[in-house]
C-alpha cells in the first residue's frame, strides 16, 4: 500500500443498471474520499448519460474528465491498459472488474486492497459477513466484502462531515419561496420519489378530500403513475390543484438539491438505497419503496429495516407505519391506511430525529473504508 504520507489512490468501478442508485452511491463516496480523506480517486462509470442527470457538469461525450476533485473515466470495452492499478480497488455492487485490470492487480506488489462494496442491508447476517475475505481462486488476490448497515457491525452509512450541520442551518422558508411559494398554514408537504406505483390512484382520492396536502413530485419513474392517476400528462414545471390536493412537478435533481427537498418537506417518499439514506439524515418521516425483486427477497429486507426503524414507537404508530409501507410496496395503499399513518406523524417525526441522531454517532461509510484500507 502507499505510505500514509502519500495520497492513497482509489479506483471505483460502477455499472449503471436501470436506476440511479448505483452511480448515486459511488459518486457520493468518490467525492467524500477526495474532499475529506485526501484520496486520489478515479471513478469508472459505464453510463455517463445517467451520471450527468445527477451531476450536470458531467459531459457524457467525453472519455475522461474531472469534477469535484475526482477523475471521471468512461468504462468502455475493450478496457484500456491503465498501467499501475490503484492502492484500493472498489468493485461496487457486484459489478465485474475487467479481466486485464484484475491481471494487473495480481502483478502489483504489494497487491491492492480489493473491496466488494455490497448493497445496504439491515438484516442480521450482515454482522457475520461484513469484512470477510474472499481469496481469488487462481490469483494472489483477496477481496473483502464491505456491507453498509445500521450498527457498529457493518460498514455504516455514507454521511459527509458537514451534512447534519447543513440540515440544521437549512432555510426552509427561503427554499419554498423560490419554488412556487411557502405552503399554507396546516398544509402537509410531501416529496414523491418512487418507482411506478398503481396505488397512487387510490391515494389521490384521499388527498383530494383530506387535509390540505402539497405534493412535490420529482421527474422520475413515479411521474408516469401520477399522470395515469390524474388522467393527464405531466412534465417538470407543471402545477395542479384539485380539492385539498396541490401538485408541483420538479425537474430531475442533482444530489445536493435533492437533500434540500428532503429537508423542506414534512414527509418523504423515497426509493432504492441512496435516497433512503439521505431521507434518514434529513430526519423527517419517510416511506420507503424498496427495489422490487422477482423472488420477493425485498420483503425480507424491508421487514428487517422496519424492525430497526420501528424500535421505540408506540404500538399504534408502529402498526400504522408497517401497514402503509407494506401496502405501498405491494401497490395497494389506501386512503384509510394513509390517514392512519398521518395521524401519528408528530410521533414519527420525533422518533425519526432521535433515530437519525443515534445513527450519526457511528462512523460513516467512507471513514470506515479508509481506516480499513490504511490498516493493511
Amino acid at each position: 500500500m502507499a505510505p500514509a504520507s502519500d495520497p492513497q489512490r482509489w479506483d471505483i468501478f460502477c455499472t449503471v443498471v436501470d436506476n440511479y442508485g448505483d452511480i448515486g452511491v459511488c459518486w457520493r463516496l468518490a467525492r467524500q474520499l477526495a474532499a475529506e480523506h485526501g484520496c486520489q480517486v478515479r471513478l469508472w462509470v459505464d453510463d455517463l448519460g445517467a451520471f450527468a442527470r445527477l451531476c450536470p457538469e458531467i459531459d457524457p461525450g467525453r472519455t475522461q474528465q474531472s469534477c469535484a476533485g475526482v477523475d471521471i473515466q468512461r468504462w468502455q470495452q475493450p478496457f484500456p491498459d491503465v498501467g499501475d492499478p490503484a492502492d484500493v480497488v472498489v468493485e461496487a455492487f457486484a459489478c465485474e472488474l475487467p479481466q486485464n485490470y484484475v491481471a494487473a492487480m495480481a502483478r502489483r506488489q504489494p497487491a491492492p486492497r480489493w473491496i466488494n462494496l455490497e448493497y445496504l442491508s439491515a438484516e442480521a447476517w450482515v454482522a457475520d459477513c461484513h469484512g470477510l475475505p474472499s481469496p481469488h481462486p487462481q490469483l494472489p488476490l483477496v477481496k473483502h466484502f464491505y456491507i453498509p448497515g445500521f450498527d457498529e457491525k457493518s460498514a455504516g452509512l455514507l454521511r459527509e462531515r458537514d451534512l447534519l450541520a447543513r440540515h440544521a442551518a437549512f432555510d426552509a422558508a427561503a427554499w419554498w419561496q423560490a419554488r412556487g411559494g411557502v405552503p399554507a398554514v396546516g398544509q402537509l408537504t410531501v416529496s414523491l420519489f418512487a418507482y411506478e406505483n398503481r396505488s397512487l390512484a387510490a391515494l389521490l382520492e384521499g388527498w383530494r378530500a383530506g387535509r390540505p396536502l402539497l405534493c412535490m413530485a420529482t421527474d422520475s419513474r413515479v411521474l408516469a403513475s401520477l399522470a395515469d392517476a390524474l388522467g393527464e400528462k405531466l412534465a417538470p414545471g407543471d402545477t395542479r390543484r384539485d380539492g385539498s390536493f396541490e401538485l408541483r412537478v420538479l425537474p430531475f435533481m442533482r444530489q445536493e438539491a435533492y437533500d434540500d427537498l428532503l429537508a423542506a418537506c414534512d414527509l418523504n417518499f423515497v426509493r432504492g438505497e441512496d435516497s433512503l439514506v439521505r431521507a434518514i439524515w434529513a430526519g423527517k418521516p419517510f416511506v420507503w419503496h424498496i427495489y422490487p425483486q422477482d423472488d420477493d427477497a425485498h420483503r425480507v429486507k424491508l421487514d428487517a429495516f422496519l424492525d430497526r426503524y420501528c424500535a421505540g414507537l408506540s404500538a399504534a404508530a408502529e402498526q400504522s407505519l408497517r401497514d402503509f409501507w407494506h401496502a405501498w410496496n405491494a401497490e395497494t395503499a389506501s386512503p384509510a391506511q394513509w390517514e392512519a399513518l398521518v395521524a401519528h406523524l408528530a410521533e414519527l417525526a420525533g422518533h425519526t430525529r432521535r433515530w437519525r441522531d443515534r445513527l450519526a454517532q457511528l462512523p460513516d461509510l467512507a471513514a470506515t473504508l479508509v481506516d480499513f484500507c490504511r490498516s493493511a
